[in-house]
């Protein structure tokens, strides 16, 4: 029994050993928390202690010669912490923001649904002209305060569409990064929503001491606990500032686009849709309004028709049959067909010309009977019909064609090259060259953005190969170049059938061609029409052009919607002086840069 009383006896020891060193390193643990560790006295005196979010500046945007695009302009968010708001007079705090009292409402409903106790934007992107009248009072209301930000500003007032916009982050921002909380700002599309984590930099923290009337009193323990908050990275992007303004300029009152590459590099000059609208719209606290307004124009601003709008290339496409079918040994340059002008058949021809013509005089005369026999001919050379397409259809694609560049573009359109495995589905396996012969001349289900058009003219000035177009070419400083869109791409064509193709080119811009007008006397420019068939309206007008002959600098694409002309009658010319603009930095053809600015394609 003694035995059985000593075993007691020395768990119990054993146990209140094991309390008293856990009592212990609680007290211990207490002790340093709330006498020697100052980080959480910051939460115990958080009545007087105001945490705020340091935001750095967004990076600068530059364009390829150093002008910038995009910069910033000291701003203000006015946050609200719900839970400590007072007696507030609504009517006179609404006066003060310029907001009604619907708006203060949903305002703070939408803070309070974040959080009764952490604050959260109440209104933000306030520039500074607006703010100054509003700081010395602002204090007054408890449980508001300002917060300084950045505002974007656009020294041009061009490039909406390309350079984007920033806006508040959404719940699905935040729930995808968790870098991002309550208030924050991202790129909500274009170059600001592609390289956001780039432009966006670190945020820092400050501790701030407040007193009972919600005024500053300085920093927390003389800003012992803060940190820097680090600015994003510029970008300095391949477009040119001037250009795009230039372009955006002659195509007022017109629907269409302009994209312009330089094809040695892939870079993009410019990207122009029309309408184009002011990127300020979409700037500080009438951001919201002002984004319903463009939602709601039928002419859709929004709507980037440089990458998204995808058209039947018409005539340009003839370019790529030409030098398919030669790659094919289905033709050769001297190869002739007949014409018999608009009574040719089962293909019409626009206009009356010299019969039989060869390649690089149908190149010129832009002829549709004799690309027809180029078309059937190479159909034919094969032994089978389906055999010669599919070949067709490979050489065709690597043209960058029917499907996305995916590089820096933002909600970029594939278009379409129609496959065999299509039309065995449409014609269920019964069709030939005469099914599909609207394809020679760049019409039927043939699909091509503006974008693929211009890379399409750059493959034929670099003689066979492209880089694939981009905005961005470097970050942080300009030699910080982006490597990943610098991959070559070569078309399944030989490299010695590009130049007869561009000396039909020439030849249309040259005396007795379809685009005369876009003729210089200084500058050998090399280019193609396009009256392209459209079920839903008039004509669109298109031209592709490159610049000048030998090393060229310039590849170009202009489609005007709706003309109801031919390509050398409205995208010719725009084409003409754009190049002129970017080689010689300025334009002296004053009577056809008018003739230009005061077409008005738009109004009734």
């Amino acid at each position: 029994m003694a035995k059985i009383k000593n075993n007691y006896s020395d768990r119990k020891i054993v146990v209140i050993g094991i309390i008293a060193v856990f009592g212990f390193i609680i007290l211990a643990r207490l002790f340093y928390i709330q006498i020697i560790e100052e980080k959480y006295a910051l939460s115990a005196e958080s009545n007087a202690i105001r945490k705020n979010t340091v935001y750095p500046a967004r990076g600068v945007i530059f364009d390829r010669n150093g002008k910038i695009m995009v910069a910033n302009d000291a701003a203000y968010d006015i946050m609200v912490i719900p839970k400590q708001v007072e007696r507030l007079d609504t009517t006179r705090f609404c006066q003060l923001l310029k907001i009604t009292g619907a708006e203060f409402n949903s305002r703070m409903d939408k803070a309070k649904n974040h959080s009764r106790y952490k604050a959260s934007l109440f209104l933000g992107q306030i520039p500074q002209v607006d703010f100054a009248y509003m700081q010395e009072i602002i204090y007054e209301y408890k449980g508001f305060f300002v917060t300084e930000r950045t505002l974007r500003r656009y020294p041009y007032h061009s490039g909406a569409l390309n350079l984007g916009d920033v806006g508040e982050v959404s719940p699905r921002d935040m729930e995808k990064d968790p870098y991002y909380k309550m208030g924050d700002y991202i790129g909500k599309s274009g170059i600001e929503k592609f390289y956001d984590k780039e432009l966006r930099g670190i945020k820092g923290v400050k501790f701030e001491l407040v007193d009972v009337l919600n005024r500053p009193k300085g920093k927390y323990k003389e800003g012992k606990f803060d940190t820097i908050a680090v600015n994003g990275q510029s970008l300095y992007t391949s477009l040119d500032a001037v250009l795009q303004t230039y372009g955006e300029k002659l195509m007022k009152n017109k629907l269409g686009s302009i994209v312009a590459i330089e094809p040695s590099t892939g870079e993009i000059l410019t990207l122009v849709s029309s309408p184009a609208y002011d990127p300020d719209l979409l700037v500080g606290f009438s951001r919201g309004k002002n984004f319903n307004k463009l939602v709601n124009d039928s002419l859709k601003p929004l709507y980037n028709r440089a990458l998204m709008a995808s058209y039947p290339p018409g005539s340009t496409f003839k370019l790529v049959n030409a030098l398919v079918a030669l790659d094919m040994n289905a033709v050769s340059i001297g190869t002739t067909f007949s014409c018999s002008g608009k009574g040719a058949t089962p293909i019409k021809c626009s206009h009356s010309h010299a019969s039989p013509l060869a390649m690089i005089y149908g190149i010129q005369q832009s002829c549709n009977p004799y690309f027809w026999g180029v078309f059937r001919t190479t159909l034919g050379s094969q032994g089978s019909t389906k055999k010669a397409y599919e070949m067709w259809y490979k050489k065709v694609k690597t043209f960058g064609l029917g499907e996305k560049f995916n590089t820096d573009l933002m909600f970029e359109k594939a278009g379409m090259v129609p496959s065999r495995e299509y039309y065995d589905k449409v014609y269920a396996g019964s069709w030939n060259a005469m099914t599909v012969r609207s394809l020679s001349i760049g019409q039927g289900e043939l699909l091509i953005t503006p974008l693929q058009m211009a890379n399409v003219v750059a493959t034929i000035a670099n003689r066979g190969f492209y880089y694939s177009p981009h905005l961005v070419r470097a970050i942080g400083a300009p030699e910080n170049v982006i490597s990943e869109f610098r991959e070559k791409h070569v078309v399944d064509v030989a490299a010695h059938h590009f130049d007869p193709i561009i000396e039909g080119m020439q030849k249309v811009v040259g005396e007795g061609g379809t685009a005369r007008r876009a003729a210089m006397d200084s500058i050998v420019i090399c280019g193609k029409t396009g009256t392209v068939q459209n079920p839903h309206g008039k004509d669109h007008s298109i031209f592709i052009a490159f610049a000048p002959k030998d090393n060229p600098k310039i590849a170009i694409a202009v489609v005007v919607e709706n003309s109801g002309d031919f390509g050398g009658t409205w995208a010719a010319p725009i084409a003409s002086l754009m190049i002129e603009m970017y080689l010689n930095r300025k334009v002296i053809r004053y009577e056809k840069e008018q003739g230009i600015l005061e077409a008005d394609l738009i109004s009734p």
